[in-house]
């Protein structure tokens, strides 16, 4: 169990480091064209559609290569 909460938090520190690179190099994940944000009075409901979108084709295609390559 220990092992895999390292391995958890390694990969939230890579995921982290990932978006503040992407955040250097002018993609701003969570406020592209398509994230929606709808503000009221006293409250705020926020959809990321297009990062959403973005990150699972990233992901879809990175898992995709992986699974290619252990074959």
């Amino acid at each position: 169990m220990g092992r895999l909460l390292i391995l958890i938090g390694v990969l939230f520190v890579v995921l982290g480091a990932c978006v503040l690179l992407a955040e250097k190099f002018g993609l701003p994940l969570g406020r592209l064209p398509g994230d929606f944000a709808w503000r009221g009075k006293h409250s705020t409901v926020y959809f990321p559609l297009a990062t959403s979108l973005l990150l699972s084709i990233f992901l879809s295609l990175l898992l995709y290569l992986l699974g290619r390559l252990r074959h």
